[in-house]
């Protein structure tokens, strides 16, 4: 499934447009590669994403086309949430 679509799907960003933007923003890894939004995301990949000053990292369980707002939360874990220092 495309990065973006499994975001917005996922529901970690709430529009695919956003999650597209923020992608090619450079602010998206995958298994430490930088992603875009066009890039395949499977089972068991870990994506980091930089919101503003935050970094979380997740761990990609499960992958659909489409879940409810009950199943969203169960595609994937959160593995560490990290705060970028204000220097």
């Amino acid at each position: 499934m495309r990065l973006d679509k499994f975001l917005k799907v996922s529901r970690l960003i709430k529009r695919r447009t956003l999650a597209k933007e923020v992608a090619e923003q450079g602010r998206i890894t995958i298994n430490g590669n930088e992603a875009k939004a066009s890039s395949i995301v499977k089972e068991g990949d870990e994506l980091s994403i930089r919101f503003g000053q935050k970094i979380v990292t997740v761990q990609v369980n499960e992958v659909k086309e489409n879940a409810r707002k009950e199943e969203a939360d169960q595609m994937y874990s959160i593995v560490s949430e990290q705060r970028l220092n204000q220097d």
